[in-house]
């Protein structure tokens, strides 16, 4: 589930009469030390591209002569092959660009370029046994989605790839229905099946027009999760070491990381109950494992998201000792420890480091590390250089910082900077000399003017506790402070997966709601993390109770203000948006009054292991608080039935039927139970539909929402 967010998109190109916006690269690449390539169209073949030079300031119009990677991983963009492996996944490049490493048929396979001899790696590969190719609870959970399924790993030498090897045989199956057959024409939906999702099934006697059912590996709360080994293979003998952990272990493997000398692989490892986390390093030689962290932790912990590699030790980031996260040396022996960062820091991500001069009893703090983390303000992420003991600031804290990239030198940074309504500005940053940071391009135009836009802007609410969170409001157009408007509220609510954020936005992000007369708010809770680990602790094994609360003094917020008309306030979210809707339209229809609930959870039980016994726990350690959260148990406080119905309350349920992340049958129990107690609300079931709407589908569901918040915000188009 995690980082099902908003997808509110940054505009970058938009028309400079319509809007007063300035046209400005959307992308960057360093072609030398210090030499940086803007393009405006991600081809790099635009006449306004060109190269900046940082340390002279000289600019040259025009094409860079290397091209521009058109890799955004994650985002839609694959890497491109001169020459077609067949039935090839995931095939990447090691990094002398010699061999080309994928996964076929469960197996791992190197393809030499020079010769395209294939050879395979692995050969006991099958339905069950996965080399190098994620389980579906790692690919959601831990690897994440930009992985698309990928669990291989070259070594910085190119002559080692390290792998997981995940046997699913003792991992439920969950079936889901289609009303189509397999080979059925689907493409208006866009659909895009993992291999590891399951394939249809045959079923004895079943009728040629009675559709498919694919099979898939589903774990959830309390079921046996994958077993991994952890494989690393020598492409000099072919040799393969398995690391020494024992795979009937009730635990978790996080993403690996290869040392930069590729000596060592380096394994993070979590138990079933995720309040431990110990970091091995690994001989690839013999898989033998040397120890070198330990960490506890009250409630649970985190992967280490990323691992900087240096001469003696690593840079990692924490938030097991301030209550917020840190950056930290670890020596590789594990003996020494040292914090090098300080204060509110949360989502921060080492950039760079220039280490110091090597010395005895060396600890990291001689060396410059240039890292992004909201510090400043929780809702802006800026740039910051740790050394010597303290930080220095070196993008403006008014803004927001993204797209950073540091040049191989490390004395350069390139970024974006908005903020609400201030319009993207490409920024290089000199980390010496900062006065010579110079802005290359602006998108706000001479005549730009935020007040006359449907721009947001931040609030601030501070909890009945003393937390402060964040919102954004966006008003109606010819806004009039006398009279009174309805709400719209768009919510996620998940943990630390945040919505509000103070950076520009497309003016069409928000321009139907103001076009039609509505208040828009995008709203968190203290799940989303802006009160570092205090506001998240506060969740651990009650997921939904505090949130709800924190959500309904949002509403309680909203209602004072003399413009919000207060029986007319309506939220939406989709997967844990979708979740903390239903809760909120049934349990409390006094502060949200309208709600549609998209691809929600309905009961924790029903859902993966490692995401929801993360916060949760496991069903066994914890029924009282699997019992206490169900959705479904709500059902019975929601007050609209057919006898009393007058529009001033309802619920809409949307869910996919093929979602194979948060399953149809969530929907199917609540609506049941809704049923069951004679309850009147909206539902919108979309055949096949995934965990996010797609094509035709995708539009549906755009205008029929649109529908129901004009028919219940405005009571436009109502029976």
């Amino acid at each position: 589930m995690k980082k099902f967010a908003l997808l509110l998109s940054i505009c970058m190109a938009v028309s400079a009469v319509a809007q007063e916006l300035n046209r400005i690269p959307i992308m960057w690449r360093w072609t030398g030390d210090h030499q940086v390539a803007f393009t405006h169209d991600y081809r790099n073949v635009s006449e306004n591209d060109f190269t900046l030079d940082a340390a002279t300031g000289k600019r040259i119009q025009g094409a860079a002569p290397v091209s521009m990677p058109m890799i955004m991983q994650g985002f839609g963009g694959r890497p491109s092959f001169p020459f077609k492996i067949d039935g090839a996944e995931n095939p990447t490049y090691s990094p002398d660009s010699s061999k080309i490493a994928f996964t076929r048929d469960n197996n791992l396979w190197i393809m030499d370029v020079a010769t395209k001899k294939e050879t395979a790696l692995t050969n006991d590969g099958s339905d069950v046994i996965l080399n190098g190719y994620s389980s579906w609870v790692y690919y959601e959970e831990i690897l994440g989605r930009a992985t698309r399924y990928k669990a291989f790993w070259w070594s910085p030498d190119s002559k080692k790839i390290g792998f997981y090897r995940f046997d699913n045989t003792e991992v439920p199956f969950f079936p889901i229905y289609s009303a189509v057959a397999v080979d059925a024409d689907r493409s208006g939906l866009q659909l895009g099946y993992g291999q590891n999702a399951g394939g249809a099934v045959d079923l004895e006697n079943m009728s040629p027009i009675g559709g498919s059912v694919r099979m898939t590996r589903y774990p959830k709360c309390g079921d046996p999760n994958p077993k991994v080994r952890i494989g690393i293979v020598n492409l000099e003998d072919g040799h393969t070491a398995w690391a020494d952990f024992n795979e009937n272990d009730d635990q978790y493997f996080g993403t690996p990381f290869w040392g930069a000398d590729s000596k060592a692989f380096f394994i993070q490892r979590e138990p079933r109950i995720q309040n431990t986390l110990d970091l091995y390093a690994v001989s690839p030689a013999d898989g033998s494992k040397t120890h070198i962290y330990h960490e506890t932790y009250k409630t649970w912990l985190d992967w280490i998201a990323g691992m900087v590699f240096g001469r003696d030790g690593l840079y990692m980031v924490r938030s097991f000792e301030t209550g917020w996260e840190q950056i930290y040396y670890l020596s590789y022996d594990g003996k020494t420890l040292k914090r090098l960062s300080d204060g509110e820091n949360w989502r921060v991500s080492i950039l760079s480091v220039k280490e110091g001069k090597s010395a005895k009893n060396f600890d990291g703090t001689t060396s410059e590390v240039v890292y992004s983390a909201q510090k400043d303000s929780h809702v802006r992420t800026g740039l910051y250089l740790a050394t010597k003991g303290s930080v220095r600031t070196i993008s403006n804290p008014a803004l927001s910082a993204s797209q950073i990239s540091v040049s191989p030198d490390k004395k350069y940074v390139v970024a974006s900077q908005s903020n609400c309504s201030t319009p993207d500005q490409v920024w290089v940053f000199d980390l010496a000399k900062p006065a010579r940071s110079v802005k290359v391009a602006d998108m706000a135009g001479p005549d730009f003017n935020p007040e006359s836009t449907s721009l947001p802007r931040i609030i601030t609410m501070t909890t009945s506790d003393g937390l402060e969170l964040p919102g954004l409001i966006v008003y109606p157009k010819d806004f009039d402070a006398s009279k009174k408007y309805p709400v719209h509220v768009d919510i996620y609510g998940g943990p630390d997966t945040p919505q509000v954020s103070d950076r520009f936005r497309s003016f069409n992000s928000y321009q139907w709601y103001s076009d039609n007369g509505i208040i828009e708010c995008v709203l968190d809770c203290r799940a989303a993390g802006y009160n570092g680990r205090k506001g998240l602790d506060m969740i651990y094994k009650h997921l939904d109770e505090i949130e709800v609360k924190d959500f309904v003094e949002w509403a309680e917020y909203l209602k004072k203000l003399p413009y919000v008309n207060g029986d007319k306030i309506g939220v939406e979210g989709f997967s844990f948006g979708g979740t903390m809707t239903a809760l909120l339209v049934m349990k409390h229809p006094e502060a949200f009054h309208y709600g549609i609930a998209g691809g929600g959870v309905y009961e924790w039980a029903l859902y993966d292991t490692h995401y929801t016994e993360r916060f949760m726990s496991t069903p066994q350690d914890n029924p009282e608080g699997y019992e206490r959260t169900k959705v479904t148990n709500a059902a019975k406080e929601y007050p609209v039935t057919d006898a009393n119905y007058d529009g001033s309350v309802m619920l809409k349920l949307t869910h996919g039927t093929g979602d194979d992340n948060v399953h149809f049958q969530n929907t199917l129990k609540l609506v049941d139970a809704l049923q069951a107690g004679g309850k009147k609300f909206e539902l919108m079931i979309y055949p096949d539909g995934m965990h996010g709407y797609r094509g035709y589908q995708g539009r549906h569901f755009s205008a029929a929402n649109r529908a129901f918040w004009l028919k219940y915000l405005k009571g436009e188009g109502a029976e």
